[in-house]
């Protein structure tokens, strides 16, 4: 068919140009006017439960949406702590991620609902250490009669309770895709919330694989997603030993490669990083098994070279590079927990070694007697150096009435260790490898949400004594290609068990109560550049089974 007639092409292409303007102009004037609904994408309630991992103590919430200015400030007292400001720029980055940032929409300005964003804290203490407060309230208003905008507020009693509470606020936000605004939904909030255990932790094995720095803090800041606050750093073991250590500068020969090593400054960069998130760094140095490794620089600490481990429980030698390490850990990590190890000791080789045999018959001492005084001393060296032992569930089941009054003892063997721990009045962090060992990756997410640390301890007296528990990632056959999917999303599950409060999360079916909670924080975890696994693999850190939305995977 032939056109009959046409416009002139300058006139069409004006035509179309004034539309869009228009209209680009027209919906910038009108950004308050929209009622912003809720996106599939950003779930608010499932059996009144919000989407927020882990879920807090108290909270309550309306039907309303404001609007976040991409220019959001910091105020009240909070201005004066440099963690806080630290990580109110750090989640300020997080939230207005996908925001105009090149003014290519918006040629007028947007009123917003909420400009400030009011952190008070009681206390600008830096001090990190085993059951600092963590608790926080925040309130989420809406806009008031005598005042057109909304406000934000967080209260806590320390720097690291407001923490907390900043990553809850980071989750109340949404990008709008429509609106191409940041929203909270389901205005006006009031949560007020704090953990039900002090010890929150994630064990990560840098001696089977050596992981690089960058990594490392990243695996750092993905525990400050799930309110996780102590990284067990099992450093080295009978594979390697990467870390320097000034006294002994040999140690560090035991290291795979001259490139796979962290120096003194490296791992002041990891204590002090973790900090900055609230987060402790607990150091493991696993004696007397365990460390075939340190032989590698230092061959006198083996009973012999075909008999390399346990240490040389013989040798003064020996008790003086294990204080030596003690002295330079302690100059770096200020926590007051140290790992001993103490676990899966093999006396055989001091029973089958000539000069150990005779130094064990002088003493008239037989191999279990030696463990036990290897152990002993380890914890006397680190009881002067100020520091807390925390020692393997073996230990224990072997000589429990030598231990020292301080112990804290590690369960993984299986369940029903903490119950007989704290009956005999001792400290007990939960990790029964069953359940909370994620380098299993046969262990499904409810399997993991399900374990209970109180299993079997019914006096209050006693449940006081679990600190909590910690997930742990032994890495025989994990390295930095599959690390974090292996990690997330199971950590998490342990992580809400720790902080959430067990008559909250364990009514109903955690499939209706949990799981889509869980999917809803695992792509949380993704937009956040965090690569967690699918949910419900049947093995954890396997691919998608198909396409699909994350949210349903």
């Amino acid at each position: 068919m032939k056109v009959l007639w046409s416009l002139p092409t300058w006139f069409t292409v004006a035509a179309y140009t004034f539309f869009f303007i228009s209209f680009a102009l027209f919906l910038s004037s009108h950004t308050l006017a929209i009622t912003v609904k809720p996106t599939p994408q950003q779930p608010h309630s499932f059996n009144s439960l919000p989407f927020i991992w882990p879920l807090p103590q108290k909270f309550t919430f309306g039907n309303e949406s404001l609007s976040l200015d991409p220019n959001l400030s910091l105020s009240d007292n909070a201005v004066s702590s440099p963690i806080l400001r630290d990580a109110f720029d750090r989640y300020k980055g997080i939230v207005f991620k996908n925001t105009d940032r090149y003014g290519l929409v918006r040629t007028f300005k947007t009123v917003y609902d909420v400009a400030k964003l009011k952190i008070n804290v009681h206390s600008y203490s830096q001090e990190l250490q085993l059951g600092v407060d963590e608790s926080y309230s925040l309130f989420v208003s809406k806009a008031q009669a005598h005042s057109a905008a909304g406000e934000v507020k967080i209260e806590a009693k320390t720097v690291f309770g407001a923490l907390r509470g900043l990553e809850t606020f980071s989750q109340l936000c949404s990008f709008d895709y429509t609106t191409k605004t940041v929203q909270i939904y389901k205005a006006p909030w009031s949560i007020r919330d704090k953990p039900r255990f002090a010890y929150r932790g994630l064990l990560l094995d840098t001696s089977r694989h050596y992981l690089p720095i960058d990594v490392i803090k990243q695996i750092i800041e993905s525990m400050s997603y799930a309110k996780l606050n102590v990284l067990h750093w099992h450093i080295i073991d009978k594979q390697s030993f990467p870390l320097e250590v000034p006294s002994y500068p040999n140690l560090w020969k035991g290291s795979y490669t001259e490139w796979e090593r962290y120096t003194v400054e490296d791992a002041y960069e990891i204590v002090n990083f973790s900090k900055m998130r609230g987060i402790n760094v607990m150091p493991e140095v696993d004696v007397p098994g365990h460390a075939e490794s340190w032989g590698i620089g230092y061959p006198d600490l083996w009973p012999s070279p075909s008999c390399r481990e346990p240490l040389d429980v013989s040798k003064k030698f020996t008790f003086d590079v294990l204080s030596g390490i003690l002295t330079d850990l302690r100059k770096i990590f200020p926590f007051e927990l140290l790992h001993l190890g103490g676990d899966e000791v093999d006396t055989g080789c001091w029973t089958n070694t000539t000069q150990v045999k005779k130094w064990l018959q002088s003493y008239n001492l037989t191999g279990e007697d030696a463990y036990e005084y290897f152990v002993l001393k380890a914890q006397v060296i680190a009881l002067l150096k100020n520091w807390i032992p925390v020692n393997w569930e073996e230990t224990f089941n072997t000589f429990p009435t030598k231990l020292h009054p301080l112990t804290v003892v590690h369960n993984w063997l299986g369940p029903g260790v903490c119950p007989k721990v704290v009956a005999k009045g001792f400290r007990c962090i939960f990790s029964n490898q069953g359940v909370w060992y994620l380098d299993h990756v046969d262990i499904p997410w409810d399997v993991v949400y399900n374990a209970e640390p109180l299993e079997g301890i019914h006096k209050a007296s006693e449940q006081k004594l679990v600190l909590g528990g910690e997930v742990c990632i032994w890495a025989e056959r994990i390295d930095t290609s599959d690390v974090l999917q292996t990690i997330w999303p199971r950590a998490a599950a342990a992580a809400e068990r720790l902080w959430s409060q067990i008559d909250s999360t364990s009514g109903g079916s955690i499939n209706k109560t949990a799981l889509p909670r869980l999917q809803y924080f695992r792509c949380l975890l993704n937009r956040r550049g965090i690569p967690a696994a699918p949910v419900t693999n049947f093995y954890a850190r396997t691919a998608p089974s198909g396409p699909g939305s994350c949210y349903e995977q």
